[in-house]
């Protein structure tokens, strides 16, 4: 076994060792523990909390390929999933807080009065977070397949067996404080290689400052090689696309129910705000970052791998091309490796660019750690959010009202164990890259929850029949155009799969209007409540006026 191994190995032990041990010592022993962390996260580590939850292997190990292969285009994703959460923090968290319930598929049923609706929720769920976790397993497989040189499904099936172990031993209050480790394990991670990298090819710590002067000379290369220029608008891909996508990353920002419920775990409506300013500044760390790792890690490419003989290419090379993620071929037979000659599966970027850049085994492990922190605590944030859909709106709240505590936990853990086992099934052959297979689960999520939300929490009118027909149909219409994208070809102002949120999302807003409008009023009860949720704790809605709490 060589340096790099043992140094990468030891990390990732270390680090799992801590999780494991934070899971143990925080296990849930109650149900409140085990879905909403007891309520009693502070505001700055549930912020942290988030950051992790949501910078998932798709941020950390998939988008920084992504903006490198696409270049502009690739910013889509940054403004989308960045902007999604000022839509959350301002427009929902904090009412849906208020109303204090376990999970979103519970809102939805007790908003609208109605078991059907609370199915056709907690079924949406499963399927979202379902979706997203193949995502999280698909990019664990590609860091434990790269430190063992093993092939990624072989680490996916690894992956699956640490996930569910600590997701179902933790439970939320578990979860909640090993993001909180995990988010410093991959912030750090991630941010020491891109600073290195600047300061070896720009003289300046600061990679958000200096990566442009990089840009411009890849757009010289590029002009050399014939290429559209990096940094050209919509090469890639439509405007139309370009919107389409960023809708869909924010509204399925705001719609993601393993997002929504880290809000439940602080105590009041003032504290998922500041949540949510907490987990805006600790993911924009990352996010700010991710286009100069791209914009490096190509330069580096192009510069120092490509025009390279093939007998003389560096040793990192061999190490991914056993992962099956890299691929050479010396077309022309010209003993010359050519860029055009190189391909490079966007997932790889990050983790490869320590080796690229040859910052030492240190480093490499690192972020090793950091790209595994960051699959696990989203997967486990995800399997939380499944489970509790099935063990707590299914089982407890319409087939079993009358189970006992332990019966409901014990539900909880063995559907987390089951699921996190068909997932990984899946993500051994996934349909997609993970930024692709997430942005179907976000499309979704903008399809189903953003309108049901949205309208259930600012619109008193919406009632159980437009909620339930919205889903279904914003369901409907977002698989259907995923699939006929993905498989078919079809497009629609050349919106791919990724886009397929905006139509989704339309159809469930329209259709959601349009039967409630046509179908009798929520009763007065619910309109108040509704009313009642939008205003700060010590205010209620009382007889058609705004109340002080201790007036009321």
């Amino acid at each position: 076994m060589d340096t790099q191994f043992l140094v990468s190995l030891s990390i990732i032990l270390a680090s799992f060792a801590l999780y494991i041990g934070i899971a143990v010592f925080n296990r849930a022993k109650a149900t409140s523990d085990f879905y909403v962390a007891g309520r009693g996260v502070p505001p700055v580590y549930n912020g942290m909390a988030i950051g992790a939850d949501w910078m998932s292997a798709a941020s950390f190990i998939g988008m920084a390929g992504t903006v490198m292969a696409l270049g502009y285009g690739g910013l889509a994703y940054i403004m989308g999933w960045t902007g999604g959460y000022l839509l959350l923090t301002f427009l929902l968290a904090p009412q849906l807080r208020k109303y204090g319930r376990y999970t979103v598929p519970e809102f939805i049923g007790d908003r609208f009065d109605s078991h059907t609706a609370r199915i056709i929720a907690a079924i949406c769920t499963i399927i979202i977070s379902f979706t997203y976790s193949i995502g999280q397993l698909s990019g664990s497989g590609v860091v434990i397949g790269r430190l063992f040189e093993i092939d990624a499904k072989i680490g996916t099936m690894i992956g699956v067996v640490l996930i569910a172990f600590y997701a179902a031993m933790g439970g939320m209050k578990g979860i909640t404080w090993t993001q909180v480790a995990q988010y410093i394990v991959l912030i750090v991670a991630y941010l020491i290689p891109v600073i290195f990298i600047s300061l070896q090819l720009t003289n300046n710590p600061l990679p958000w400052l200096s990566y442009g002067q990089i840009v411009e000379q890849i757009g010289e290369l590029d002009r050399e090689l014939g290429f559209t220029e990096y940094f050209a608008p919509f090469t890639t891909g439509t405007k139309w696309q370009f919107l389409a996508l960023m809708f869909t990353l924010m509204a399925g920002t705001a719609g993601l129910p393993h997002v929504i419920v880290r809000f439940y775990t602080v105590s009041t409506m003032k504290a998922a705000r500041w949540s949510g300013a907490w987990a805006l500044l600790f993911i924009g760390l990352l996010y700010l970052s991710a286009p100069a790792y791209a914009a490096f890690s190509r330069f580096i490419l192009m510069t120092q791998v490509a025009g390279q003989k093939m007998s003389e290419l560096p040793a990192w090379t061999q190490s991914w091309i056993d992962t099956g993620l890299l691929k050479l071929a010396d077309a022309n037979a010209d003993g010359i490796l050519q860029w055009q000659e190189m391909t490079i599966a966007n997932d790889i970027v990050v983790m490869a660019t320590p080796e690229i850049a040859n910052l030492g085994v240190f480093v490499i492990g690192l972020v090793a750690a950091g790209a595994m922190a960051a699959a696990l605590s989203t997967a486990g944030g995800l399997m939380i959010a499944l489970s509790s859909s099935f063990a707590h709106d299914i089982y407890y709240r319409v087939m079993k009202p009358d189970a006992t505590e332990q019966k409901r936990l014990s539900v909880a853990r063995w559907s987390i164990a089951i699921a996190t086992l068909l997932a990984g099934l899946v993500a051994l052959n996934p349909p997609g890259a993970i930024t692709q297979i997430v942005a179907w689960a976000f499309a979704l999520a903008s399809s189903t929850f953003f309108p049901a939300l949205v309208l259930g929490v600012w619109w008193k009118r919406s009632n159980a029949k437009g909620v339930t027909a919205g889903m279904i149909v914003g369901l409907a219409v977002a698989l259907a155009y995923i699939f006929a994208a993905k498989y078919g070809g079809f497009t629609i102002a050349g919106i791919i799969d990724t886009g397929a949120g905006i139509f989704g999302a339309t159809a469930g807003f329209l259709t959601n209007i349009f039967v409630s409008l046509a179908t009798p009023a929520p009763s007065q009860k619910i309109q108040d409540e509704v009313m009642d949720m939008r205003y700060p704790e010590q205010m209620v809605y009382k007889d058609g006026e705004v109340w002080l709490k201790e007036e009321a």
